[in-house]
C-alpha cells in the first residue's frame, strides 16, 4: 500500500488533503511534481484558523510545513530503504499572516547527493531545510528551518552498523 502511495504523486496529495490534520484547518497540498522534488501547500483563511489579532494562528502556518519535506524525501530516495522523521524545527515569525498562505518546498539534487553520501556508511544524517511561506502579495509572513533524521534502514547498513 505505501508502495503505491509514494509511486502516484496525485494519490499522495489526495490522501493528504483529507488527512484530518490537514482537512480541517484548511491545509491544502495544491502541487507535488512527479519526482517529489517540489510541493506547494495553501493554509486557507478560515474562522476557526484566526488568532486574536484576526491573523493566521502560528500552529496551523507551523502544520502546514510538518511532513511535507519528510514525504517528499520518501518519494525522492527509496522509502523501503530509508527511515526519515521529522525531529525539530524553528519558526521565526516575519509578520502577520493575513488571508491565504503559501508555502514552497524544493529539494535539489545537491540535498539527494549530501544524505545518500551521508547516510551510506549507515549513520544517522540531520538535514535541515528552510522553509518561507508567504501570503498573497509574495510577502514573507515566516521562515521554518526543519531538522530531518534520515538513515538506512538495518537491512541496508553495511555489516557492524545494523543496530
Amino acid at each position: 500500500m505505501v508502495a503505491y502511495f509514494f509511486r502516484h504523486p496525485w494519490l499522495f496529495r489526495f490522501v493528504m488533503n483529507f488527512w484530518p490534520p490537514f482537512f480541517f484547518p484548511g491545509i491544502r497540498i495544491k502541487t507535488v511534481s512527479h519526482d517529489y522534488r517540489y510541493a506547494r501547500v495553501d493554509l486557507l483563511w478560515r474562522p476557526w484558523t484566526r488568532n486574536i489579532n484576526n491573523s493566521q494562528y502560528g500552529g496551523s502556518l507551523f502544520s502546514m510545513t510538518d511532513p511535507i519535506i519528510a514525504l517528499m524525501l520518501y518519494g525522492s530516495l527509496d522509502f523501503k530503504r530509508y527511515m526519515i522523521w521529522d525531529k525539530s524545527a524553528d519558526i521565526d515569525f516575519i509578520s502577520p499572516g493575513i488571508g491565504r498562505l503559501t508555502a514552497e518546498f524544493h529539494l535539489e539534487d545537491s540535498d539527494l547527493n549530501r544524505i545518500k553520501q551521508a547516510t551510506e556508511t549507515g549513520d544517522a544524517y540531520f538535514p535541515e531545510f528552510d522553509v518561507y511561506v508567504h501570503d498573497q502579495q509574495g510577502e514573507v509572513v515566516c521562515k521554518l528551518t526543519r531538522r530531518l533524521y534520515v538513515r538506512l534502514k538495518p537491512q541496508y547498513r553495511p555489516a557492524g552498523k545494523q543496530q
